[in-house]
């Protein structure tokens, strides 16, 4: 046994100055052998042998050799050897989630919109983030997490059967500017939080382009027609857009000025009582339809253009685009707009049906920090 312990030393001095050493031929002496030879190696050659006692106690493919080494760099370790700090391991890094999918919702009447996206983790893994959007107060609500493939496949499933509004699946970076654009109007609900670093930048990739070109073909097939206009009161005949009138709140006191109009014992002809409920109609439309609303609701139409577009409706993506383009010239009156006369017709009703006790305030809000939908 001596003999051996002294080969296997010589090996092991040997193997001081090679860049590789051969670790299989310290396998080849007795595990009591090498056990004596690593202990006479440490003592003898002190803080030098640490290198290669490392080697074997980490790459020596017989698990006899890594034990042996590691006694050894214990036993070093208590005579006083202080041991070099380690090298990091080398781990395999997590690959971020990636947004691989996205669905939107029509706009109601609040201006608000469900979307989600898909997001794909690095071992395959996905998750489903949903949020609810609106153009005035930004992300109202958001909801998410884990979710199988097969979940997912019931989930639209039955968002495709079961929805009031029409869903569409939408380029990614179209989702994630739309939610990058609600969370500059406002601090988004704590649920979001976890979300929050996926848009923090929004990239114009192939997707978004074409949806560029397909909004700048609807424009201009919108523009070749200027009688698309005069159609745009069919656009809140769709049962999506049922929800589209404006706020009854902002027309209380008119809804009472035209329940006083209608129930006046004053006997008048009908052309004057049409006369008179044009005019309150009018003065509505004159004080809340300023540059920010008009903004506002051909943002809506525009959405809802491609909405229409997508789901293969193209006389009411026109109607809806030619419609937007109206509201956003300020050199043309929206007194004569069928789309902007209905919404004030249907408020000042609602109105008054609020008025009468027939309706909840609550119930016909298009607020949506006080719950409208």
């Amino acid at each position: 046994m001596e003999a051996e312990v002294l080969a296997c030393l010589a090996r092991l001095e040997a193997s001081l100055g090679e860049a590789a050493p051969a670790f299989d031929e310290l396998s080849l002496f007795s595990p009591e052998s090498l056990d004596a030879a690593l202990r006479q190696f440490a003592q003898s050659r002190r803080r030098d042998a640490l290198p290669l006692l490392t080697a074997l106690a980490e790459r020596a493919l017989r698990k006899e050799v890594r034990k042996a080494a590691r006694r050894a760099l214990y036993r070093l370790v208590q005579s006083g050897v202080e041991l070099p700090p380690s090298a990091p391991r080398a781990m395999v890094e997590r690959q971020p989630d990636r947004p691989v999918r996205a669905w939107v919702s029509g706009i109601d009447g609040s201006g608000s919109r469900a979307l989600w996206i898909l997001f794909e983790g690095g071992y395959g893994q996905i998750s489903l983030c949903s949020v609810v959007l609106n153009d005035r107060a930004g992300i109202v609500d958001a909801t998410g997490g884990g979710i199988s493939k097969r979940r997912l496949e019931a989930e639209l499933q039955a968002m495709r059967e079961r929805q009031a509004f029409p869903w569409v699946e939408a380029p990614v970076d179209l989702a994630a500017r739309l939610v990058a654009e609600a969370l500059s109007l406002g601090p988004a609900p704590p649920e979001f939080a976890r979300w929050r670093r996926y848009f923090s930048a929004v990239s114009e990739h192939p997707e978004l382009e074409a949806y560029h070109r397909e909004m700048e073909r609807l424009e201009e097939e919108a523009r070749q027609d200027p009688t698309l206009g005069d159609h745009s009161a069919e656009l809140l005949a769709l049962p999506e857009l049922a929800g589209w009138f404006l706020d009854p709140d902002s027309v209380q006191s008119d809804a009472v000025s035209l329940l006083e109009a209608r129930e006046s014992r004053i006997v008048v002809s009908d052309q004057i009582k049409a006369e008179r409920e044009t005019g309150i109609a009018d003065r509505v439309i004159d004080r809340e339809f300023g540059p920010d609303t008009r903004a506002r609701w051909a943002r809506r139409l525009v959405e809802m253009a491609w909405i229409f577009h997508a789901t293969e409706r193209p006389r009411e993506a026109k109607i809806a685009y030619a419609t937007a383009l109206t509201l956003q010239d300020q050199e043309k009156s929206p007194r004569h707009l069928p789309f902007v006369r209905t919404l004030v017709q249907r408020g000042l009703e609602l109105a008054t049906r609020v008025a009468l006790g027939q309706l909840s305030a609550k119930d016909v809000t298009r607020n949506p920090e006080r719950g409208g939908s």
